[in-house]
């Protein structure tokens, strides 16, 4: 489903605070960057980072769901659903940000190394 116009000015706000962020839209929803860098994205009106297994903890122990693009019986990418918790807090979601900013970083990292 596309993502609402409301929902995506209400996350670009949230995360304001954050430096360089832009958007583009692909695929029916919407991929957030930061200086280029590719860490979250956004789908149905939800808010999905980027995570690995340094920072899988965070989203697992609130119970939180993988991204599915493909429905509940489909295909899993390695971004998690932010909790509403940290969305409504703007402090904590810039680190939660910051965080997936890593995780993609390292992430191209490995992939140079290749």
């Amino acid at each position: 489903m596309p993502v609402n116009a409301e929902y995506l000015d209400y996350i670009l706000g949230q995360i304001s605070s954050l430096s360089n962020v832009t958007y583009k839209r692909m695929f029916g929803g919407i991929g957030l960057y930061q200086a280029g860098t590719f860490f979250s994205l956004i789908d149905d009106d939800l808010l999905y980072f980027k995570l690995d297994d340094l920072t899988r903890d965070d989203y697992t122990k609130v119970e939180m769901e993988l991204f599915r693009p493909f429905g509940d019986q489909g295909l899993t990418m390695q971004y998690y659903e932010v909790p509403e918790s940290v969305l409504t807090d703007t402090e904590e979601l810039r680190d939660w940000a910051l965080k997936a900013v890593d995780v993609a970083l390292r992430a191209k990292k490995k992939k140079k190394r290749r």
